[in-house]
């Protein structure tokens, strides 16, 4: 031992003379040997001669560039350093060298570090090298050793400040080509690490938004609900798509979207990965259309396909569906209201029921009926030949010579017969109401009050869609109604929005108004833009669960017969 102690120091004393030379050396190509030395040493036994070769390889690496990929080479055999390996093949005991385990790697693990934080130092002269070290590091982001993993991405920062745009474009090769568990680490680098601070490294803001666009296009082929979600969002926080941006920016976007929701794809009821991917993209793409972007491709698409199956979509995922053609009915244009209103036409007709049998979906009513009201307003005249009125534009598309008077009958009784249904459960809902305000005023314990708390909110959310159903039933009687085409009614799943202090005593009366949040007879309340925070939750609840893994069966499961990554949207 005392042998290999006095090699250990001969090895050390070697590399400083090396080192010494070089650094005194005006012209130090002349002393390539003494550099080949300093490589060489990676090679040898000694753990001291090692921690030495990590610093004086990146520090002289510059001045010699015919050596660099043996250099690169050398620095990277160091991150795979595995002392306790080597010694355990010379040490006879088994006993010895479980007690020299722990001291060994140790040992290895500060070679590691030391060779980790001289990566950057390569590509501090020679900026070409930055995308293999950044490759290099994006693999070790795996290290599961604090210490190890702040070393990682500390060199990482310190070369995306020094080249963004090359350092970025190797991360994210790694998130369309890289093995499963590195792309995961990659990806919570990027969130977690560089979009916090895209204001100081995306310099050139909009040349390099747009660079990173790209790249994240280019990734989204493969990608989960989460991680799509995760990318949407920070291209949503650039510059160039952000207010006051022109409309085909927006558009940029939607097609962005529409591709992740594969609207070119033949629609199979039972995919219902596909449905969730649909109506989860729909949620994220509604903010998109409130600011001009065009929701033709994906009206067109749920009209085409998805309606005419809508009875056998799986129960749970009808009700997100009508919400989200609701969200985004104000937004069609006035030729995909056109052509969409027959099927929801169809569909109110299902849902009003014509006698009094069972009980209307009334959530669904709430959203059909909003829904004909939005496209109706934007083509009054074909709901002519559709509910049998009598509105008048001077086209031909009127209709007026045509008897459609069976279809206004039968459209007319519906409406009445819902609003019976709707009136006797009001009844119903407003007793239940005063029954939760007497239990709550005698509930003991902090139980049971949350329980009569918790129907109260049920309640309280079904009298809001009551409300709006008789709001939006009403107007439909004339032989010419006027359809609302504005906010005027809140749709019950969006937050309640506050009657002024003026309003309330204004109205003198606590009544349905003040529960809805809007009221029926004056619709001088507004909702907020874009969906507010029901949008966020529909989109929250299609990705459910996604955070504890949502990728099915890892790499194996990429997207179903198309080939990707398996999203996980439900």
């Amino acid at each position: 031992m005392a042998s290999d102690s006095a090699a250990d120091a001969s090895e050390v004393e070697r590399l400083y003379e090396f080192g010494e030379r070089l650094n005194e050396a005006k012209d130090k190509t002349l002393h390539e040997d003494d550099y080949q030395g300093i490589i060489a040493a990676v090679k040898g036994q000694s753990v001291k001669a090692k921690q030495l070769a990590a610093q004086l390889i990146p520090r002289f690496f510059k001045f010699f560039p015919s050596l660099a990929a043996e250099a690169m080479t050398a620095q990277f055999d160091l991150l795979e350093e595995d002392e306790f390996g080597v010694v355990a093949c010379v040490v006879a005991c088994v006993v010895f060298a479980s007690l020299l385990s722990d001291k060994y790697t140790e040992i290895s693990f500060v070679i590691r570090i030391q060779a980790i934080r001289g990566l950057p130092l390569l590509c501090k002269d020679t900026p070409e090298h930055v995308p293999k070290i950044v490759d290099v590091l994006g693999q070790l982001l795996i290290y599961e050793e604090n210490v190890e993993r702040d070393a990682v991405q500390k060199a990482l920062m310190t070369l995306l400040r020094q080249d963004v745009k090359a350092s970025l474009t190797a991360l994210f090769k790694h998130i369309e080509q890289g093995a499963e568990n590195i792309r995961e680490k990659v990806i919570c680098f990027l969130k977690d690490k560089v979009f916090p601070l895209k204001a100081e490294l995306l310099r050139s803001q909009a040349e390099m938004e747009r660079y990173v666009t790209d790249l994240v296009k280019k990734s989204l082929q493969d990608v989960t609900g989460a991680e799509f979600k995760l990318f949407m969002d920070f291209l949503r926080s650039f510059s160039i798509f952000g207010d006051g941006v022109p409309p085909e920016n927006m558009q940029e976007l939607i097609e962005i979207i529409e591709g992740q929701a594969d609207l070119d794809a033949q629609f199979n009821v039972e995919d219902i990965d596909h449905i969730d991917r649909l109506i989860s993209c729909m949620c994220m793409a509604l903010p998109l259309f409130v600011r001009g972007a065009s929701s033709s491709k994906f009206l067109n698409y749920v009209n085409k396909h998805i309606l005419p199956v809508f009875d056998k979509l799986p129960e749970e995922r009808k009700l997100d569906l009508l919400k989200n053609l609701a969200g985004t009915s104000p937004y069609a244009s006035a030729q995909d209201s056109r052509q969409l209103l027959p099927s929801i036409v169809m569909l109110l007709k299902k849902y009003m029921p014509l006698r009094k049998t069972e009980e209307p979906k009334y959530n669904y009513l709430e959203c059909l009926l909003y829904s004909f009201h939005h496209l109706a307003h934007k083509t009054p005249n074909s709901t002519n030949s559709l509910c049998g009125y009598k509105i008048v534009t001077g086209q031909p598309s009127d209709r007026l010579g045509e008897d459609f008077s069976e279809n206004y009958r039968d459209f007319t009784e519906r409406l009445k017969s819902t609003e019976e249904f709707v009136k006797n459960s009001m009844k119903k809902l407003n007793q239940a109401m005063n029954n939760h305000d007497k239990a709550m005023s005698s509930a003991k314990t902090q139980e049971a009050k949350a329980k009569i708390k918790n129907e109260q909110q049920q309640t309280t959310s079904a009298l809001r869609i009551c409300n709006n159903i008789l709001a939006m039933t009403q107007p439909l009687h004339a032989k010419a109604p006027s359809f609302i085409g504005d906010e005027k009614i809140n749709l019950s799943w969006k937050k309640p929005v506050k009657q002024s202090s003026a309003s309330a005593a204004a109205g003198g009366k606590r009544n349905m108004p003040s529960i809805n949040g809007s009221s029926a007879s004056t619709g001088t309340n507004k909702k907020a833009r874009g969906g507010g925070i029901a949008q966020n939750q529909l989109v929250d609840r299609a990705l459910q669960g996604l955070s504890q893994g949502g990728r099915r069966n890892g790499r194996a499961g990429r997207r179903g017969a198309r080939g990707g990554r398996a999203r996980g949207y439900h």
